[in-house]
C-alpha cells in the first residue's frame, strides 16, 4: 500500500507526549520514560532548555562530550563552510583532505610517538578497532596465537559486541550474553572499596601486580593486549593510584602484550591535559578518543597507535593487506571540520588550563559538601571529570540499600532543580564543558548542595 505519511513533522511540544513517544527508543526504560519524558529543545554555552522552556545547568557535557561547550560558533562555522565544499569521500578509494589534516595535528599533539590515525564515528566502533588491531598486530610481527583482551570489570569499552565482550559492566553484559570468547577480566584499582582488603599505600598496588600474574597464567603468548580506562567511569570514577599506570606499562612491555587507553572520556581535555596519558606520565601503545573529538557536533573518533604498530601495517599487498578494518562514514569531512575546530578551540583557548582550575575549584566546593554531609564518603577524579561515592556509613563505608538508591535519588532531584549529572545508585558523576566559568561551578556545587539536603529529608 503506499504510505500515507504526510510530510508535516509534530511539534516539539508534541514530543513529549506519550503516542509520539512510543516511536523512539530511548536509553531508559520507554515506560517509564514515558512518564517524566526529558526532550531537550535547544542549548548554548553550558546550558540546556526543553521543549517546555525549562533551563538546566549541564554539570556533564550531555555525556562528556560537549568539551568547546554548546554552540560554540567556531566550530559551527567550519561545519558549515565544510558543508559547501564536500560532504563525503568514498572511504573504499581513498580519504579526504580534511581527514589527512585532522590525522596530521592529532599526532602533532598526541604524546610520545603517537602518530598514525584510523578514524571511526563513536567510541564503540573505535574501541572494537582497538582490539583488531591489536590481534592483527601480533599476527603480522609473528605472533598468531596472541588474541586474548585482558580487560576490568567495572569498565565501560562500548555497545558493540567486541567493545561489550571486554567491558565489565555486569548489568549490560548478562542481558547480551554469550558474549565474544577470549577476553578475561580482573578487578579495577577500586582503592577505596579494595577487593582484596588492602590499604594503599601498603597494598603493594596488589590490583595491577595480579595482571601480570593473569598473564602469565593465561600464557604471555595467547595474550595481545590489556584495554583501561585511565579513570574509570561507570565503577564510580575509579582514579588508580599513581604507581598503578606506570606499573601497568611495565607488565605489558615484559610480556609483549599491547597497552590500549581507552580515553573517549578523558581525552580532549578532560582531566587537564589533553590526554589522560599525559596527565598520568605513561605512553600507551595506542590511544583511543571520541566524544569531546567531535564536541557533539558531529560523530567522530580516532584510534592513535605508535610508531611501531603502524609500521607492522605499512607493506606489500600480496604479504601484508595493511589494517583490516572499516566503516562507511569514518573520516567523514563534515566530522573532521568539527574535530579540527574542537581542538584549536581546546589548544588557542587554553581550556586544559581551565579544565585544572576549574577542576579544582570544583573539587574544592565537593570537600565542602563532604564536610555538611556525612553521606559523601570519598571524591575521586582530575581536572574536570570528578566523582562522589555516597555511604549510609562514612567510617564503615556502609552503602545505602539497594531500596534506597541514594544516587539516584539525589541525581533526579538535581534534574528536578535544574542541573544534569551522571547518578548511579551509590555515586554522581561531575564532567561540565571546558568553558565552564567560576559562577558556573558555584551553581553547580549549590544546587547539588539543595538536592542532596531536599533528598535527605524526605527519606527521614
Amino acid at each position: 500500500m503506499p504510505s500515507t505519511a504526510t510530510t508535516d513533522l509534530i511539534t516539539p511540544a508534541q514530543t513529549i507526549q506519550e503516542e509520539f513517544l512510543r516511536h523512539i527508543l530511548a536509553r531508559d526504560q520507554m515506560k517509564e520514560f514515558a512518564k517524566q519524558p526529558l526532550v531537550m529543545d535547544r542549548s548554548d554555552g553550558v546550558r540546556y532548555w526543553d521543549v517546555n522552556g525549562k533551563e538546566y545547568l549541564d554539570a556533564l557535557s550531555g555525556i562528556y562530550v560537549a568539551n568547546v561547550g554548546h554552540n560554540n560558533r567556531r566550530v559551527i562555522e567550519a561545519v558549515k563552510e565544510q558543508y559547501d565544499r564536500l560532504t563525503f569521500s568514498p572511504p573504499m578509494h581513498g580519504t579526504n583532505a580534511v581527514a589527512v589534516q585532522l590525522a596530521n595535528l592529532l599526532a602533532e599533539i598526541a604524546p610520545g610517538d603517537l602518530n598514525t590515525v584510523k578514524f571511526e564515528c563513536g567510541g564503540s566502533e573505535v574501541t572494537e578497532a582497538a582490539i583488531k588491531m591489536a590481534r592483527q598486530y601480533h599476527q603480522l610481527t609473528g605472533n598468531p596465537r596472541k588474541f586474548k583482551i585482558i580487560s576490568r570489570y567495572m569498565s565501560w569499552h562500548g555497545s558493540t559486541f567486541g567493545s561489550l565482550s571486554a567491558s565489565g559492566l555486569k548489568s549490560r553484559r548478562s542481558v547480551n550474553e554469550p558474549l565474544a570468547g577470549g577476553f578475561i577480566h580482573v578487578f579495577p584499582p577500586t582503592c577505596y572499596r579494595c577487593p582484596f582488603g588492602k590499604e594503599y599505600p601498603t597494598c603493594d598496588i596488589t590490583c595491577c601486580a595480579l595482571i601480570g600474574d593473569v598473564i602469565d597464567l593465561e600464557g604471555p603468548e595467547t595474550v595481545a593486549a590489556v584495554i583501561v580506562e585511565p579513570i574509570g567511569h561507570t565503577g564510580g570514577i575509579i582514579d588508580p593510584p599513581p604507581e598503578y599506570l606506570p606499573m601497568l606499562r611495565e607488565i605489558c612491555d615484559r610480556h609483549n602484550v599491547l597497552l590500549i587507553f581507552d580515553e573517549i572520556i578523558t581525552g580532549m581535555g578532560r582531566t587537564g591535559r589533553m590526554f589522560a596519558a599525559e596527565t598520568f606520565g605513561v605512553l600507551p601503545d595506542m590511544i583511543c578518543c571520541g566524544k569531546g573529538l567531535g564536541g557533539g557536533y558531529a560523530p567522530i573518533s580516532a584510534l592513535i597507535c605508535r610508531d611501531k604498530i603502524a609500521r607492522a601495517f605499512w607493506g606489500d599487498a600480496p604479504a601484508n593487506p595493511g589494517f583490516v578494518e572499516g566503516h562507511t562514514f569514518e573520516g567523514n569531512p563534515i566530522s573532521c571540520a568539527a574535530g579540527i575546530a574542537c581542538i584549536r578551540e581546546i589548544l588557542e583557548r587554553d581550556l586544559c588550563g581551565n579544565a585544572r582550575a576549574m577542576g579544582d575549584r570544583l573539587r574544592s566546593g565537593l570537600e565542602r559538601l563532604r564536610d555538611k554531609f556525612p553521606i559523601i564518603g570519598d571524591i575521586r577524579g582530575k581536572g574536570l571529570f570528578l566523582g562522589i561515592e555516597l555511604v549510609r556509613d562514612r567510617a564503615t563505608k556502609e552503602r545505602f540499600s539497594a531500596a534506597t538508591s541514594i544516587g539516584m535519588l539525589i541525581g533526579r532531584r538535581a534534574l528536578a532543580n535544574g542541573l544534569l549529572t551522571r547518578f548511579d545508585p551509590h555515586w554522581m558523576a561531575f564532567g561540565p564543558p571546558l568553558v565552564v566559568t567560576e559562577n558556573d561551578v558555584d551553581q553547580i556545587v549549590a544546587i547539588l548542595d539543595r538536592s542532596i539536603s531536599e533528598t535527605l529529608e524526605a527519606i527521614d
